[in-house]
């Protein structure tokens, strides 16, 4: 139910980021003890700040409020996606190549659960990255989390 909801949100939401020259970039609604949270990630060149996120908050909250699309109480949270952007769209695949990123699986892909490597992309709906010398194919379905990594 959350990704159904999470992907509503996503299509009511994104033509309000898009007429502010952001971009929308991942959309969580998670629950978290007692409470609901309705996060939404957002970035633009350069990075967003402080008045980014003020004025897309109020105005996705004012939006949500006339829609009513979530049936419970919940906090709406609007911020940068950090350092450790996660990559969704197949745009952010081919934006983010060769950048160092890491891919979580939801089950074992030859004997591990995580990956780092240069991405190189997106090839007949594998992420295609340099590992260990070596390139390494993972099917996208098995991947449930893929982000930038940062390197020390």
């Amino acid at each position: 139910m959350n990704q159904a909801m999470e992907h509503q949100i996503e299509l009511l939401v994104e033509p309000i980021v898009k007429e502010k020259g952001l971009e929308l970039v991942n959309v969580e609604y998670i629950r978290e003890g007692a409470h609901w949270y309705l996060r939404l990630y957002i970035d633009k060149d350069g990075g967003v700040d402080m008045d980014d996120c003020s004025a897309i908050s109020h105005m996705v909250s004012e939006m949500l409020d006339q829609n009513n699309p979530i049936p419970q109480a919940y906090m709406l949270e609007v911020s940068s996606p950090g350092l450790e952007r996660p990559l969704k769209k197949d745009e952010d695949f081919i934006r983010f190549q060769g950048s160092l990123v890491t891919v979580h699986t939801t089950s074992p892909f030859q004997g591990y659960n995580e990956f780092s490597g240069n991405l190189v992309g997106v090839i007949n709906d594998e992420i295609v990255l340099e590992y260990e010398g070596k390139r390494i194919a993972i099917p996208r379905t098995l991947a449930k989390r893929t982000h930038l990594a940062i390197e020390f």
